[in-house]
């Protein structure tokens, strides 16, 4: 299938996967880790992890999708050969169970965006009251199908009308809201504290392991890299498009938005916190949304004594971080869309079916936190084994012959220096069996029934869900890649 639609330049396309990369992990998860590891004594490894993890596996994926203009499972297939369409599959499969939440995630900010325009947000006594009573009713089911509707009304309209576009709009405008709160929190008094914390590193805690590996997941599941998204756009790439510049820019530019995010929320809460400002910026709460919706709206009161300016501020936040998850879901139903595209089914009936079972399966997470909590925690961790795949069929490729042929091909304004072979053959899969062995080990520690596979958060949930999958999808590895790549076999 010749590819017809390519976005319109570089600034679209670098645009558009910014999207991806930009989500709410950004802005809440990154500075709760960064409280919860030394603060600067954090920073250091994640900027090396960025170019150990991120950067090499941004590049890969740019590449793949760009050399096969297919899906991830017809991608890897032609990358490493049709015995491996399974591990597309397991990629494709991660990044849709992801989208089943992340798209009644995405409902949270726009009900707390909504709430914050009214003034009802800010004139709660007791927000975490308010998130409890809000997440235990149905509105959230309501919020997760327009959640739904939006995004699949932008894939429908397809990549230069629908995603190009709306990215267009929506990208710039978070960056300028954020901007916006960034220079209004360094302004507050008693906020060089904050960015002080935040910047300071100190030995000792560096030499903890737990802070380095901490920093490598933060890199696995915040830049996009090793989701399969960045490959799907890739697809659109135009012939005379360089890979490792545009990898590069969304690379730094993510953890440039995280680095903003980090500054504002670490300012807000030294300048305005009465209590411990570290446990407040630490505490992950209920669903890992503490900060965002419970500790942060309180402090939005304290911002001035104008409680109009309040709620302006506390809007431009959530309408933020609305935006924010927003472009990162219209890159997760995409990828759904493209596989079934792959497939043989038109866009317009893809986008239909892909939107029917992302509302249904969203269904549980929207009414029930724990099953939320459960399905982040199985393929959150997927992710790790996603980046894997994708190392491992640029290996079966032959890494240096990707590297020359795929990168360093047509439209390559920078090469790619043999240190992209060292990174892909080795320290890619190091790093994924460490992460790996540390967070299903460290479910051994905190559930003593670390084998009880419909426990929330454990190794036996995860080793349960991941054996169904991968044992489906090895009986059906053939029909998968006949299908996906329109080849006999």
């Amino acid at each position: 299938m010749k590819q017809q639609e390519f976005f319109s330049t570089r600034w679209a396309l670098v645009i558009s996967t910014l999207g991806i990369a930009v989500g709410t992990g950004n802005i809440w998860r990154f500075s709760r880790i960064v409280a919860q590891n030394g603060g600067g004594s954090f920073l250091i490894p994640w900027v090396i992890f960025l170019l150990l993890w991120s950067v090499p596996l941004i590049i890969a994926e740019f590449a793949i999708g760009k050399n096969s203009r297919l899906g991830p499972i017809g991608a890897i297939s032609k990358t490493a050969g049709k015995n491996f369409a399974w591990m597309g599959g397991f990629i494709v499969v991660v990044s849709t169970a992801i989208m089943f939440y992340y798209s009644v995630v995405t409902g949270w900010c726009l009900f707390y965006f909504s709430s914050s325009v009214t003034g009802n947000l800010l004139s709660q006594t007791n927000h975490l009251e308010f998130w409890n009573n809000f997440s235990s009713g149905y509105l959230p089911l309501v919020y997760h199908l327009i959640a739904i509707i939006i995004v699949a009304f932008v894939v429908y309209r397809g990549i230069t009308n629908g995603i190009e576009k709306v990215s267009k709009i929506l990208v710039p405008i978070l960056l300028i809201i954020l901007l916006g709160l960034f220079f209004r929190a360094i302004t507050l008094q008693g906020a060089y504290e904050g960015i002080k914390y935040f910047f300071t590193p100190d030995l000792k805690t560096m030499l903890d392991y737990k802070v380095w590996l901490n920093a490598l997941t933060q890199n696995a599941w915040d830049t996009g890299a090793g989701w399969g998204l960045i490959m799907t756009y890739a697809i659109y790439m135009r012939k005379n498009e360089d890979i490792s510049l545009n990898a590069s820019l969304i690379a730094f530019g993510n953890n440039s938005i995280s680095l903003l995010a980090g500054i504002t929320i670490f300012s807000t809460v030294f300048a305005l916190s009465s209590e411990n400002a570290i446990n407040q910026i630490s505490q992950s709460g209920p669903a890992n949304t503490g900060l965002t919706f419970i500790y942060l709206p309180a402090l939005f009161t304290k911002l001035s004594s104008s409680n109009f300016l309040n709620s302006i501020f506390a809007s431009a936040f959530f309408l933020a971080l609305f935006f924010a998850a927003l472009t990162s879901l219209i890159s997760l139903i995409e990828l759904a869309t493209r596989t079934l595209i792959d497939f043989g089914i038109e866009r317009k009936k893809a986008i239909m079916l892909v939107s029917i079972f992302a509302f249904l399966f969203g269904v549980p997470s929207a009414l029930n936190n724990s099953f939320l909590i459960n399905q982040d925690w199985v393929w959150g961790v997927g992710l790790i084994l996603s980046g894997a795949f994708i190392s491992f069929a640029i290996i079966k490729y032959g890494t240096d012959k990707f590297r020359e042929e795929v990168i360093n091909g047509f439209g390559s304004d920078f090469k790619i220096g043999k240190w992209f072979n060292l990174i892909i053959k080795y320290l890619i899969p190091i790093q994924a069996v460490v992460l790996l062995l540390w967070w299903l080990g460290s479910s051994f520690s905190w559930d003593s029934q670390w084998l009880n596979p419909f426990r929330p958060e454990n190794f036996g949930t995860v080793i349960f869900q991941w054996g169904i999958v991968i044992i489906l999808l090895l009986i059906f590895n053939n029909y998968l890649y006949k299908k996906s790549t329109g080849e006999e076999k």
